[in-house]
């Protein structure tokens, strides 16, 4: 690889991404680090997709979570919409063999660098915003987020199940669930701790965990499913 356009593996991202560019100068643009000698860089068009994705991620996890209100929305959006998570998406696409570096910043491992990455992932939905449209892009993220998600849940997306099913029983009961600790086994370096979750007197589910943070976390979470089956959620 040098720091000049390889035209074949621009051709690879743009069927990764299931879009080709009408204008290449853009997706060009879109992948030239600041480091690299060129009249344009891409920190304006991050600064552009940067805003887009936020938007369209937001749409994405209001669809596909219904159910959630808007405290659990935002911690599942930044959970997506930051450097860490847009940088693994653009190694899913590839774009890091078609960035446009200096020769120094090459040689300094720019092309796995998290912050570039990341930032090359946001410039080229922002170009793409440029010469398409928001629903465009929309369809094309929701597909890159099913691929990247496809289990796509509270779970992996490190949601906090105890602050969901609190938001939830709030609005419908009026009331935060109880936790209890039930029982206690194992060698202390080994304890398994089983906690019942309750609400408004009720027990809603138990489960078990290796501390009682997670066994709280996994109540919860069958809570949840206990409260979806119900036709609350």
């Amino acid at each position: 690889m040098n720091n000049q356009p390889d035209f074949k593996q621009l051709e690879i991202l743009e069927q990764r991404l299931g879009y080709v560019f009408h204008d290449k100068k853009r997706l060009l643009e879109a992948l030239t680090h600041r480091s690299h000698k060129s009249a344009s860089n891409n920190e304006r068009l991050e600064f552009l997709g940067d805003a887009v994705l936020d938007l369209v991620i937001a749409d994405f996890l209001f669809e596909k979570f219904p159910h959630l209100q808007e405290g659990s929305l935002s911690k599942m959006r930044a959970a997506i919409v930051n450097e860490k998570s847009f940088s693994q998406l653009a190694q899913h696409l590839g774009i890091g063999d078609s960035l446009l570096l200096s020769n120094a910043e090459e040689n300094n491992n720019g092309r796995k660098k998290p912050s570039i990455l990341s930032d090359a992932f946001e410039a080229i939905f922002g170009a793409i915003y440029l010469e398409s449209s928001i629903a465009v892009v929309k369809k094309i993220v929701f597909a890159l987020l099913e691929r990247a998600y496809p289990d796509s849940s509270l779970h992996n997306l490190n949601i906090d199940h105890k602050t969901t099913l609190q938001e939830l029983t709030q609005a419908h009961y009026g009331e935060v669930p109880t936790y209890s600790i039930l029982n206690t086994t194992g060698p202390d370096h080994q304890k398994v701790f089983e906690v019942s979750v309750s609400i408004c007197g009720e027990e809603i589910a138990t489960a078990t965990g290796n501390s009682k943070k997670k066994a709280q976390q996994n109540a919860a979470e069958l809570a949840l499913h206990c409260f979806k089956q119900r036709g609350i959620l």
